[in-house]
């Protein structure tokens, strides 16, 4: 099973903690023998879902956006970001230099056209710009892809 993550960014540590607990439960429906997570690793959801992944014995893969893609990222999540690439089992990429919207729309195209099933942290609400999470969504229901939507009961989104 082939399953990729989608979701919002910035999330507070409170819904940092809901969310993981979320993932868990939804990779728990999966044999970990045959799971491959797909994640563009950002900041927040991309990474929790590939460290659950792993952390459950799965694989991932990779998906990036754009060479300077790392370089937007928080410094902060760049330790995470090389530790969780250096164990993907596969690296895909956009082609595109600039980490843009652009470049991460198309990344995220990517990433739905490799996986089986999509996983949106997702507040239902429409995209905040380009490339959003909502634009994902729309793009794997367009595409035939299904998609989980995780989203806690009394979760929040700044």
């Amino acid at each position: 099973m082939r399953l990729g993550i989608t979701g919002h960014r910035g999330l507070s540590a409170q819904v940092e903690r809901m969310v993981r607990e979320a993932l868990d439960v939804e990779l728990r429906k999966y044999d970990p023998a045959e799971l491959i997570g797909v994640s563009c690793l950002a900041d927040g959801p991309d990474t929790w879902f590939a460290e659950a992944v792993l952390g459950g014995g799965g694989r991932i893969e990779v998906v990036i956006p754009a060479e300077q893609y790392c370089e937007g990222l928080p410094a902060s999540h760049h330790a995470t970001y090389d530790k969780l690439l250096a164990r993907a089992a596969e690296v895909h990429h956009t082609g595109m230099r600039e980490s843009t919207s652009q470049a991460h729309m198309a990344g995220s195209e990517i990433l739905v056209g490799l996986v089986d099933r999509l996983v949106a942290v997702w507040d239902e609400q429409p995209a905040r710009g380009h490339g959003g999470t909502a634009d994902v969504v729309d793009y794997a229901c367009r595409t035939g892809v299904p998609v989980d939507v995780v989203w806690p009961e009394g979760a929040t989104r700044d």
